[in-house]
């Protein structure tokens, strides 16, 4: 629609300016005109115009690339035509350098100008389509700052989704900068307790007197300098969700006062003989194998089953490739907006690179790459330069060469060798990946005697 583009034309000559602005009206256009720099910058100010035609010659101490330069500051989106009766090589290369988009000579052409907005609301129009297209996309594929179109990652919400409104305990098993905290606010925000406190606590972060703090308060005087009480994080969630991150480090003497909350809903402030009780949800997270840390006597094994109610295993990014173009994107949207930076978009390069990448470091070094790219970056849009330094550390990923001579069935082989050992033996995860019922699976694993 014609009516949605706002035009401004700028010149102090009043029959070119109000010529101007009624060929543009007969095209369908809402045109405002200013006979003068200030009086354009300050209608700029007000009203949000796609297209501007600026004089190159006006008086009162504002010419027209100034002119230019201080609308673009006011709107940077805004496309600048210069127009001028005295037209050289060395103003169009000014007019240009200076971020006008044409550069066209009086006496002005009606067909031509016709054409030329004509252009313009087309690449626009083409614009504005993508940015809506982008959010809806961004929309469709999250739910709670979770953004994923991947299979597994989709069920994975779909439990939250389920689960949300229930008490019971949830164990979050993942590789570091797999978005745990994230999953577990979806969950929250999924059920009743959406209203109440979500708090966040770090297991791994405190020594084990600062943790026994942190979690469950202390009393008046419990120890010197104890000059006042303090409440922990386990009375703050009342009513809500306390996400225990990184559970696998909590030392064995607050793995039993844990238990005790987990089974009695109350416990003891430090220093306290008074019983506190509360109504808390627990979600724990964790990257290490808890099963194996059980099997090892560093985990008790009566707290493990009691936090693993309801178990949810993030996948890797490598895991997930498809979902690196909607977060690199997601990710230099933001950042450009948070830097002040002119790059918001990345071209299909730089997303071929990431796509290469092995991503140890998970959604944290993929967002850290793309903040890193911005702060160098020159160009307006990230390209694959800016992300060399990938490729310098050298967890880039290498295409894999499939050997001479080898047969479908040794292939397949390989391939369910490998996911079993990338999910620690997890059958059920490891059909879901593979995209066959866990029968198939066994099956297979009888039939290729793999051993398990």
């Amino acid at each position: 629609m014609k009516t949605h583009w706002q035009i401004l034309v700028v010149d102090d000559e009043e029959v070119m300016c109000e010529s101007l602005a009624a060929w543009l009206r007969e095209d369908g256009y809402p045109v405002d005109t200013a006979a003068s720099g200030r009086e354009a910058v300050e209608k700029a100010r007000l009203r949000d115009y796609a297209i501007c035609f600026v004089d190159l010659k006006m008086p009162g101490g504002m010419d027209g690339i100034e002119t230019m330069m201080q609308i673009r500051r006011e709107r940077p989106d805004a496309s600048i035509i210069i127009i001028t009766a005295y037209a050289t090589v060395d103003t169009a290369i000014a007019a240009m350098k200076e971020g006008a988009q044409e550069y066209i000579v009086k006496p002005c052409n009606p067909e031509e100008i016709s054409l030329l907005v004509s252009r313009i609301v087309k690449v626009k129009n083409l614009q504005r389509e993508n940015a809506i297209l982008r959010k809806k996309l961004t929309r469709q594929y999250s739910a709670h700052d979770v953004i994923s179109k991947n299979p597994r990652m989709r069920r994975i919400l779909e439990l939250a989704a389920d689960v949300g409104g229930l008490r019971s305990t949830v164990l979050i098993q993942g590789e570091s900068g797999t978005g745990k905290e994230l999953v577990a606010r979806a969950i929250h925000h999924a059920g009743d307790r959406a209203q109440k406190p979500f708090v966040a606590v770090s297991c791994a972060a405190l020594t084990e007197t600062l943790l026994e703090i942190e979690l469950f308060g202390r009393e008046k005087g419990s120890s010197t300098g104890a000059a006042e009480w303090k409440r922990g994080k386990f009375e703050h969630a009342d009513g809500g969700t306390i996400f225990l991150d990184e559970i696998g480090d909590i030392p064995p003497k607050l793995q039993m006062e844990l238990l005790r909350v987990l089974q009695e809903r109350c416990f003891y402030r430090v220093g306290g003989s008074e019983e506190v009780r509360v109504d808390v949800r627990v979600i724990a997270a964790t990257h290490v194998d808890l099963r194996q840390a059980v099997a090892e006597g560093k985990f008790r094994d009566d707290l493990f089953y009691r936090l693993n109610v309801i178990e949810i295993r993030v996948p890797a990014l490598r895991e997930r490739r498809e979902d690196i173009p909607l977060l690199a994107r997601h990710f230099t949207e933001r950042l450009s907006r948070e830097l002040g930076k002119d790059a918001g978009e990345i071209s299909d390069g730089a997303l071929r690179v990431l796509m290469d990448h092995n991503w140890p470091g998970n959604i944290r070094e993929l967002e850290n790459a793309v903040e890193r790219a911005l702060v160098t970056c020159r160009g307006q849009a990230l390209t694959e330069e800016d992300f060399a330094f990938l490729a310098q550390n050298g967890t880039v990923g290498k295409a894999w060469a499939i050997p001479a001579g080898m047969t479908l069935q040794e292939m397949e082989k390989r391939l369910i060798v490998a996911t079993i050992q990338r999910t620690g033996g997890n059958i059920k995860e490891s059909a879901a990946i593979l995209g066959i019922d866990r029968s198939t699976l066994y099956e297979k694993i009888k039939r290729y005697e793999i051993p398990r």
